[in-house]
């Protein structure tokens, strides 16, 4: 089974996706830490944004390994665990930039591929699982929330990693990545036609966790054989 959760920054993707997984027993590919890895490992190596060339093959000889530890998903970059570096406010927009790249996309595509189809499945978040890495996933999900919500959460985490932005300038930075992720040429952020969107500006992280896994566990006891999944666009 293979579940894709879609969203702006902010909307509270990754936490959803893990416990989504917990639940459902299965596997969870955070792939927007897959590409903040890209954006820390190019600005290591002094690689511009524009220098196609270099990122392509940076990305081709990255060492990118997703691992649990402590009840925990961890990254690890050549063998670092990158975990917290890759959640500073910089790399968050560092990544916007180089994720925009086509070498950059092109080179994770199959890697996020392939971590999705890992015994006995996946739960997936980022901006474009539903519509590039895995357009037939079985299920396909869309989170919402208003930007100034998605950036107190924001704020709030950052202040918990002890980090000491100002709120505006977290919101300012959630408008300008919404921007960056709608406009860029290469696998924008959107709703899959067949995407269940889910607006998660009033609900806490168990509200939505039990939307999406009771829609799962619903949809797959109502479909035949080998049709399963999320049909139609809806909202809630």
């Amino acid at each position: 089974m293979i579940i894709a959760i879609d969203g702006p920054a902010g909307s509270g993707k990754s936490t959803v996706a893990r416990r989504v997984a917990d639940e459902l027993q299965l596997n969870v590919v955070d792939t927007g830490a897959l590409y903040r890895a890209v954006a820390l490992a190019a600005r290591r190596a002094g690689i511009a944004v524009d220098d196609g060339a270099r990122l392509a093959a940076l990305v081709a000889g990255l060492d990118l390994r997703l691992e649990r530890r402590g009840g925990l998903e961890r990254l690890l970059l050549a063998g670092e665990d990158v975990s917290e570096a890759i959640r500073s406010p910089e790399i968050g927009q560092a990544a916007s930039a180089y994720s925009a790249r086509p070498e950059v996309r092109a080179g994770l595509l199959e890697l996020q591929r392939c971590l999705a189809h890992r015994p006995p499945g996946a739960v997936l978040e980022g901006r474009d699982i539903g519509t590039v890495v895995c357009p037939d996933a079985d299920h396909k999900f869309f989170l919402l929330a208003d930007p100034q919500e998605r950036a107190r959460r924001r704020y709030a985490e950052l202040l918990l990693r002890g980090s000491a932005p100002s709120y505006e300038e977290v919101l300012v930075a959630t408008i300008a990545r919404d921007r960056a992720d709608e406009e860029r040429a290469t696998a924008p952020l959107r709703q899959a036609a067949d995407a269940l969107a889910i607006d998660s500006t009033r609900l806490d992280v168990e509200g939505v966790v039990q939307l999406i896994v009771t829609a799962v566990r619903r949809s797959d006891r109502l479909a035949p054989c080998g049709e399963q999944g999320t049909k139609g666009a809806k909202n809630l």
